[in-house]
């Protein structure tokens, strides 16, 4: 099993509850247990990080956040969930389907908040959003909404744009639900999708290390981050270069050329607000699930350059953020 720790403050005093008037008295800072498929905090867990502060939570005295991680991992992540019950967090707060899905068997009794879930009724995380049921709530994003968008708005940055790889795992409900969409989308768009499903990280490696220059005319990147998909992503665009569509801006920062989705670090921030709830007493049962709707269209003109794409000042002009 692959699994990674990471704490963002650690606490032995003791301090209240929360900040403000009113606040309950107890022993020792909120354990906070963060879990991810991912590589370390993402950014929604720094977003819940920043709006628990804002909030009024003293960081290095009422709260503290560990961050268990399985790079990838899917598999990993129900033994990952039950270290977490074990260790007697006081909440999970997680940052993607797989890691909602493994809190959620793992405990009925611990509350959980969930960020980055598309369709958390889909997925039998809540009863409905207006009431979650159960020990669980958190923040749903607009993904499958927005992936034909996202495919719309590929091609006004690249007119050109016929052929586009879509690689996902076929053992994720929510990617194969995604492919759906993408595929009726690219159908009305005239582009022909050029699908790749997958079943382990070996499989999605040696994919998209065929891929070349001149066979796709882009790579858009599924929303989950399974079997370090997009990890493979920004390793074979770089090398083949060929341009990529991401679902979120983190992988812009780091070499991808563009990205269009609901911001993340916001969902975290949104979420602060339910943990807080919960903290004060609350029943997640009755905490309704909110909807992140702040979208970010984000451009790497220094990727664009060395791909050789000019992006036309109109789309430039749309972007709500533009890495030089």
């Amino acid at each position: 099993m692959v699994l990674g720790f990471a704490l963002f403050a650690f606490l032995v005093t003791s301090g209240l509850l929360a900040g403000g008037a009113g606040a309950a008295e107890r022993t020792g800072p909120v354990r906070i247990g963060a879990l991810t498929e991912s590589w370390g905090p993402t950014p929604a867990i720094v977003g819940l990080r920043d709006g628990l502060v804002e909030l009024g939570y003293r960081e290095n005295e009422q709260f503290v956040i560990g961050v268990r991680f399985t790079q990838g991992d899917g598999a990993a992540l129900p033994a990952a969930a039950r270290e977490l019950v074990q260790q007697g967090v006081d909440l999970i707060f997680t940052s993607d389907e797989n890691a909602a899905k493994a809190a959620q068997a793992a405990t009925n009794r611990i509350p959980i908040v969930f960020t980055d879930v598309g369709d958390p009724l889909g997925l039998g995380l809540v009863q409905a959003f207006a009431k979650p049921g159960g020990n669980i709530t958190g923040v749903t994003g607009l993904s499958l909404e927005l992936a034909p968008k996202r495919l719309e708005v590929f091609r006004e940055i690249i007119p050109s744009l016929k052929r586009v790889l879509l690689p996902y795992n076929v053992t994720d409900s929510y990617a194969v639900a995604e492919a759906r969409v993408y595929r009726d989308a690219a159908r009305r768009l005239g582009i022909v999708l050029v699908e790749k499903p997958v079943q382990t990280q070996e499989e999605a490696q040696a994919t998209l290390a065929q891929v070349r220059k001149g066979d796709v005319d882009g790579i858009l990147k599924p929303r989950g981050i399974s079997l370090n998909i997009p990890g493979f992503i920004l390793e074979a665009a770089t090398l083949r270069g060929v341009p990529t569509m991401f679902t979120g801006t983190w992988y812009v920062e780091r070499g991808g050329f563009a990205s269009y989705a609901e911001n993340s670090h916001e969902s975290g921030r949104q979420a602060a607000r339910l943990v807080d709830k919960i903290l004060k007493g609350a029943n997640p049962a009755g905490i309704p699930v909110e909807v992140n709707t702040k979208i970010e269209f984000a451009i790497n003109v220094k990727v664009a350059r060395a791909l050789g794409l000019t992006i036309a000042p109109e789309v430039l002009y749309r972007a709500d953020r533009i890495f030089r």
